[in-house]
C-alpha cells in the first residue's frame, strides 16, 4: 500500500478589521453563499504566496503577515484529499473590488446570522477563531451517503 495519495491544495483567508470580516458571495453553483475568499495553490508556489495572490485577485487587497490558523480537509469522489489551508490577517491595504468569483462584503460578526452563508461557515469560523480547534474535517458517515463535520 502506497503512503502517497493525490491531493488538491487550496487556501482561504479571513481578512478582518475589528469586528468586521471580509466575505465573498460565491456565484458558483457548488458551495453557494458568503464565505472567505481564497483559491488553489499553484505548482511550486508557497502557501503564503498563494494566499497573498488569491486575496489580491479576488479582493484587490494586498494582505501582509497571513497567519496559518488551521486546515480543512475531505476526500473527493475521485479519492483525492482536498486540503484547505486556513489563514487570517488584519494587515492589508488597497481598494476593495469584487471579482468574477463573487461580490466582496465587509460584514459585522454580530450580523452574520442575517446573511446567507455557505453551509459549513459557522463551523469553519470556529477553527479560524479558536485556540482549541485547528482542523475541520468532513468524514462520510457509516453508510457513506452523508458527510459529518468533525472539529479537532
Amino acid at each position: 500500500m502506497s503512503k502517497c495519495e493525490k491531493a488538491i491544495v487550496t487556501v482561504l483567508c479571513m481578512v478582518y478589521d475589528g469586528d468586521e470580516i471580509l466575505l465573498q458571495n460565491r456565484v458558483k453553483k457548488d458551495w453557494r453563499g458568503l464565505t472567505f475568499p481564497g483559491g488553489h495553490v499553484e505548482k511550486e508556489e508557497s502557501f503564503v504566496e498563494a494566499v497573498i495572490r488569491e486575496i489580491y485577485e479576488e479582493t484587490g487587497l494586498t494582505i501582509r503577515e497571513p497567519k496559518l490558523c488551521g486546515v480543512k480537509q475531505f476526500q473527493t469522489d475521485e479519492d483525492e484529499r482536498y486540503i484547505v489551508l486556513l489563514f487570517k490577517t488584519d494587515k492589508f491595504e488597497g481598494t476593495l473590488v469584487s471579482s468574477d468569483e463573487g461580490e466582496m462584503k465587509w460584514i459585522r460578526r454580530d450580523l452574520l446570522k442575517d446573511y446567507s452563508l455557505v453551509e459549513d461557515f459557522m463551523d469553519l469560523l470556529k477553527v479560524f477563531d479558536s485556540d482549541n480547534y485547528n482542523e475541520f474535517m468532513y468524514q462520510r458517515n457509516k453508510s457513506g451517503e452523508d458527510w459529518i463535520i468533525k472539529l479537532y
